[in-house]
C-alpha cells in the first residue's frame, strides 16, 4: 500500500461548522495530522446540530460533528487568554498550514494573525475561509450557504419550473466554494513552499468562488440568451427531452442524460421508439421549443405508465445515461459507494460462471441462488415484482454486449447478462429492520425502496 499523499503535513484546524471542518477532513484524508483546535466548554457548535436524542441521551457528540471531524487529534485552547495564545503560537511555529474560519479581523484581534504567525513560521501557509472575502465590501457580513448562493446567482439556477428557487440539502457554497476551494488553493500553495518558496495567505470567499463556478448561467449571459437563465429554457435545466426528470409510475424519479446523439438513439431503441431518434438538439431541435416540449411531454407519459423498477431493468445495462434518482439511504447501500455491496456483486458474478463451468462439465451445479436473485433486477432496489419481459427485443438491440472476463471486476459487475444480474447485483449484505409485508423471502440485497 503506497504511503498517503500528505503523511506528515501538520496542519491545525481552527474552524468550525462545515466548510472548514470538511476542507481539513479531506487533508486528513489525504495522510495529513490535522489538530482540531475548539474553544473550552461547549466547543464546536456542529457537536450540537442535528444530533440524534441517542447521542443527545449519551452525552456524545452528534453524528454531524462525527462525520466531518473523523481522523483528526483535537485539542482545547482559549484563544483569548494568554496562555491559549501561547500554546497556539508554539504550535503555529511547527506547522504547515493552519486554517480559520472566523469573520475577517478576528485572529488580529487576538494576536494571531497572518503577519504575526508568518513572523516565526514564513512557511506557514494560512487560509482564512469567510462568506464574501477578506476586503469585499461584505466582509464583516454575517452568513451561511442560502445567503452566499443566493448572492452568486447560483440559487437562481436551482428553480422549479415555476421560477420558484428549491433549497437544496446540499450545500454548495460550504462545499464547493469554501471546501473545495480551501483545499485546493491550500495544495497549490504548498507547492510553491515545496520549491523553496515561503508560504502564503489563502483568502477563500465561499460566494465568490460560487459566482465563479457558476458557469452554465455565464454561458447564457455571454450569449445574450435569457431564456435559457430560466427553468425549462436551456440545454441542462429542461429544455430539452433528452436531458432531464422524469417521475415514474410509482412516483419515483428517472434521470435521462442522454445528451450527446449516440447515447439519445441507444434510448429511442430500447423504447421502441426509433421515430424519435432525429429530435435531438444536435440535429436542430430548438431548446427550450415547441418540438422539445412537445417530445418531452411524450417521453413523460411513457415513463409515467411503468414503476421505476421497470426502466432500471430495461435501461440501466444499456449505454445511454439513464440512471434512477437514489434516496441517500439508497445510495449508501449501492455498490458504487458501497465495498461490501461490490464485493457481494463479485462473488455472485463469480459464483454464477463457476456454476455454469460445473454444468459445463457435467458436474452438478452446486447450490441454488438466494431466492432473490432468480427475482432479477427489481430485488436490488427493495421493489417487489420481477422483471418486466415488455421490450426485451428493444433492450437487445441497444445493447452492445461482449463476453465477460474470466475475472470478476468493479468495471465489468454491472455489464454482466448473467441471468438475475440484469439491475444491480444481489447478495449483498441483510440491512437491518424488520421484514415488511410482501418483502421477497431471503436476503435482502439493498436496504432499497419500499423497504428501506
Amino acid at each position: 500500500m503506497s504511503t498517503p499523499a500528505l503523511q506528515g503535513l501538520r496542519v491545525l484546524d481552527l474552524t468550525r461548522l462545515l466548510p472548514g471542518p470538511v476542507a481539513t477532513l479531506r487533508l486528513a484524508e489525504m495522510g495529513a495530522d490535522v489538530l482540531k483546535i475548539e474553544p473550552p466548554g461547549a466547543g464546536d457548535a456542529s457537536r450540537a446540530m442535528m444530533r440524534s436524542s441517542a447521542d443527545e441521551i449519551a452525552g456524545r457528540p452528534g453524528a454531524f460533528y462525527q462525520i466531518v471531524n473523523r481522523g483528526k487529534r483535537e485539542t482545547r485552547l482559549d484563544l483569548k487568554s494568554e496562555g491559549g495564545r501561547a500554546v497556539l503560537l508554539a504550535l503555529a511555529r511547527d506547522a504547515d498550514v493552519l486554517v480559520e474560519s472566523f469573520r475577517p479581523g478576528v485572529m488580529d484581534r487576538l494576536g494571531l494573525g497572518y503577519e504575526t504567525l508568518r513572523a516565526i513560521n514564513p512557511k506557514l501557509v494560512y487560509c482564512a475561509i469567510t462568506g464574501y472575502g477578506t476586503t469585499s465590501p461584505f466582509a464583516e457580513r454575517a452568513g451561511h450557504d442560502i445567503n452566499y448562493v443566493a448572492y452568486s446567482g447560483v440559487l437562481h439556477q436551482i428553480a422549479a419550473r415555476d421560477g420558484a428557487p428549491v433549497l437544496p440539502n446540499f450545500q454548495i457554497a460550504d462545499l464547493l466554494g469554501g471546501a473545495l476551494a480551501a483545499v485546493t488553493q491550500i495544495l497549490a500553495a504548498l507547492w510553491q513552499v515545496s520549491r523553496g518558496g515561503e508560504g502564503r495567505f489563502v483568502d477563500v470567499s465561499m460566494a465568490h468562488v460560487s459566482h465563479a463556478h457558476n458557469v452554465v448561467a455565464q454561458v447564457a449571459l455571454a450569449n445574450d440568451d435569457a431564456a435559457a437563465l430560466e427553468a425549462g429554457g436551456g440545454l441542462l435545466n429542461g429544455g430539452v427531452p433528452c436531458y432531464n426528470l422524469y417521475r415514474t409510475q410509482d412516483d419515483r424519479w428517472l434521470a435521462v442524460g442522454a445528451l450527446e446523439l449516440k447515447f439519445w438513439q441507444a434510448l429511442c431503441t430500447a423504447i421502441g421508439r426509433e421515430d424519435w431518434a432525429q429530435r435531438h438538439w444536435s440535429l436542430g431541435q430548438a431548446i427550450g421549443g415547441t418540438d422539445a416540449a412537445a417530445l418531452t411531454q411524450e417521453l413523460a407519459a411513457m415513463i409515467a405508465a411503468e414503476p421505476l423498477q421497470t426502466w432500471i431493468d430495461r435501461l440501466e445495462i444499456i449505454d445511454c445515461c439513464v440512471s434512477p434518482v437514489l434516496t441517500p439511504g439508497e445510495a449508501a447501500n449501492h455498490p458504487l459507494f458501497n465495498p461490501e455491496a461490490l464485493q457481494a456483486v463479485l462473488d455472485e458474478i463469480a459464483a454464477q460462471r463457476e456454476a455454469k463451468a460445473r454444468r459445463a462439465a457435467g458436474f452438478a451445479p452446486g447450490p441454488a441462488p438466494a431466492p432473490f436473485v432468480q427475482a432479477g433486477a427489481a430485488a436490488a432496489y427493495g421493489m417487489p415484482g420481477a422483471q418486466n419481459p415488455a421490450n426485451a427485443q428493444n433492450v437487445q438491440n441497444a445493447q452492445n454486449v461482449q463476453n465477460a472476463s474470466a475475472t470478476p471486476s468493479p468495471q465489468n459487475a454491472f455489464a454482466t447478462n448473467t441471468p438475475g444480474m440484469q439491475g444491480y447485483a444481489q447478495n449483498a449484505p441483510q440491512g437491518g429492520g424488520t421484514h415488511a409485508p410482501g418483502q421477497p423471502t431471503g436476503k435482502k440485497p439493498f436496504n432499497y425502496g419500499p423497504w428501506s
